[in-house]
């Protein structure tokens, strides 16, 4: 749905036009997965794919949220009565951006919104994500509250965490936010400091597939918050402010220390050498040797499939056909336990691979995947 239909469709839900539209991209991650509540190195760019919202302000308290894509009339809120664990259905993520301004101190007093979304729910694809950031930034526009992207981010991750109670990291927030046309996000989640780095795939005749396997996950679930439990005891045990802290070269030392905590060593293994891949593919992306970037994108399936183990059987027949039907690489993408895989692949093979899949999950009886192309797009902008 364009800009001028959630225009239209917001007049006529609320009886006037709104003061504004935007818009907010869902994102996918190159590489660098579950590293960022890690304190490490994600490395995400921006879909085409995004959640436009039409909104104007309120002076009296009142929230009204509808979505296109849900069914169902006008669900108004009383701000005074929004708080953590009011709300458990879709609206609890604009209305806990709303929450989480407001407990921050800014003076946000009510507002009308209309959303509708292009983003894949359930794909890891950061739909929750995309539609966060543009309640966030079009309440900062109106309100005036003048904040920084990474700022901007920072709440949408607090409502994520708190109110919603799904404990993600800062990284889809901050690609929503911040990502730019024709480039990746370098961002280290430990001080938030970014890199934009080329990423133009079609300069150098490739293309990037994204497959949806169209098996839905939930980060609120409880395996998402077994690995970051996980991860945070495998710290402790190591002494250290977060698994960041380990150098690669200091793994196997670290490993061995762990002794017989089999589950927190494949954990902290993961991390550690998942940090690594990022910081390879800067480093061959800025030296302009896109293609070299595939290994370590499959490198990094192997260690969520076997050592995070987040990884299903669709994900795992989406990378491997890909693989042998000639893909330069390929991965899970996303928090896991289903969603989306991604395939580094030529031009040249994207309707022999895209057939390769689909015959794959035919065979396999599984639903039928949707694959479409990854393109490097804007973040979070006013469209008008």
């Amino acid at each position: 749905m364009g800009a001028q239909q959630v225009r239209e469709r917001f007049t006529e839900l609320y009886g006037a036009a709104p003061e504004g539209v935007w818009a907010a991209p869902g994102r996918v991650n190159l590489i660098g997965e579950h590293t960022d509540y890690n304190d490490g190195f994600v490395m995400p760019f921006a879909l085409p794919h995004q959640v436009t919202a039409a909104v104007s302000r309120r002076t009296d308290g009142l929230l009204r949220l509808h979505s296109a894509d849900i069914e169902g009339e006008v669900v108004e809120l009383a701000l005074d009565g929004v708080s953590p664990g009011s709300d458990d259905g879709w609206t609890a993520y604009p209305a806990g951006v709303v929450w989480a301004l407001r407990e921050a101190g800014h003076p946000v007093t009510g507002a009308d919104v209309h959303l509708a979304s292009t983003v894949p729910t359930g794909a890891g694809l950061s739909s929750s994500a995309a539609l966060e950031v543009v309640v966030a930034l079009a309440l900062d526009d109106l309100f005036g509250l003048d904040l920084p992207r990474w700022k901007l981010a920072r709440l949408c991750q607090r409502a994520e965490n708190v109110y919603v109670g799904a404990p993600t990291g800062i990284m889809d927030q901050t690609a929503s936010a911040c990502c730019e046309e024709g480039h990746a996000l370098f961002l280290d989640t430990r001080d938030l400091s970014q890199r934009q780095i080329p990423f133009d795939l079609a300069a150098e005749g490739l293309r990037l597939l994204v497959v949806d396997t169209q098996v839905k996950h939930a980060h609120s679930g409880g395996e998402y918050g077994k690995r970051r439990a996980g991860c945070e005891k495998g710290a402790a045990l190591l002494g250290v402010d977060a698994l960041r802290d380990v150098a690669y070269d200091d793994l196997e030392a670290a490993l061995e220390r762990l002794g017989d905590e089999d589950e927190v060593r494949r954990l902290v293994r993961h991390i550690v050498t998942e940090n690594r891949r990022v910081e390879r593919v800067v480093e061959l992306l800025t030296s302009g040797d896109v293609r070299a970037i595939g290994p370590v994108l499959t490198e990094g399936h192997a260690s969520l499939r076997d050592d995070f183990r987040i990884s299903c059987p669709e994900l795992d027949l989406a990378v491997d056909t890909a693989l042998a039907a000639g893909a330069l690489g390929a991965r899970m993408t996303g928090g896991g336990f289903g969603g989306s895989a991604i395939a580094l692949a030529e031009a040249s093979a994207v309707d022999t691979l895209t057939k390769a899949v689909e015959e794959a999950f035919a065979a396999a009886g599984y639903t039928a995947p949707r694959v479409f192309e990854a393109v490097p797009s804007p973040g979070a902008r006013r469209l008008g």
